[in-house]
């Protein structure tokens, strides 16, 4: 039993440590807010959801079935719609507002918790981790994600540092329920998963140029679609 729990969390590994960068990029981010102008600020956020805009786009183009994507993201959206996640991570964040008295934290929270768990290295390395032990994709996205999460909690508050709760729940399932989906995690469906997640990235930036508002939050069940999919043809052998 000591030694079953004791895997689980070797395989975690990897996740506990993104969690840490964000955490940690995070801290550093907020000590450096104070000397960076408002008017900087405002400029980096718009220079960074052009980024964030071009990455979903690179990503979402290397899906190799259309139809599938599109579905996808119409029943991810229903499901979405029906438990309302975009309320339920929002109700999460106030929470947290009102119990630790941070101010407001929400949309650095729900926007910093999609960049970091719809990407393609989130949902590859924490199949690599379940999988194989090797941690290596997901050490590479915590330097990654520890930089951003600098620039994000400098623009967009200390809800940032809470999104590293989400990372470590998302990831971690992924990682443990990987040994139990081998059968189905194969290049074609991950790929797919990963251009799901893309688009909702392309959204992300959108968001973030202030102009309207996408609840992306409830597309995230959108991104499991090519998984349930590829789990029917493999059941029923289509």
């Amino acid at each position: 039993m000591l030694l079953y729990f004791y895997n689980r969390g070797e395989k975690m590994l990897g996740t506990i440590v993104n969690a840490v960068a964000i955490v940690i990029g995070s801290i550093i981010g907020q000590l450096i807010k104070k000397l960076s102008p408002d008017k900087f600020n405002d400029t980096l956020m718009k220079g960074l959801a052009l980024s964030v805009i071009f990455i979903g786009i690179s990503g979402a183009m290397k899906s190799s079935n259309i139809i599938l994507l599109i579905f996808s993201i119409a029943i991810g959206a229903i499901i979405g719609e029906i438990l309302d996640i975009d309320a339920l991570l929002n109700k999460f964040g106030n929470h947290i507002e009102k119990r630790f008295n941070v101010g407001r934290i929400s949309q650095g929270f729900i926007t910093a918790t999609l960049i970091y768990c719809v990407g393609a290295m989130a949902i590859v390395g924490s199949i690599e981790s379940g999988l194989t032990g090797n941690h290596a994709t997901l050490y590479a996205k915590s330097t990654i994600d520890g930089l951003t999460a600098i620039i994000f909690s400098s623009s967009l508050g200390i809800g940032v540092m809470f999104s590293a709760i989400s990372v470590i729940i998302y990831q971690g399932i992924i990682t443990i329920g990987a040994s139990f989906l081998k059968n189905i995690l194969i290049d074609s469906t991950i790929t797919q998963m990963s251009a799901v997640g893309s688009l909702l990235i392309m959204g992300i930036g959108f968001n973030m140029l202030g102009d309207f508002k996408i609840k992306l939050a409830n597309l995230l069940p959108a991104i499991f679609i090519p998984l349930v999919y590829q789990l029917i043809i493999t059941l029923f052998n289509i």
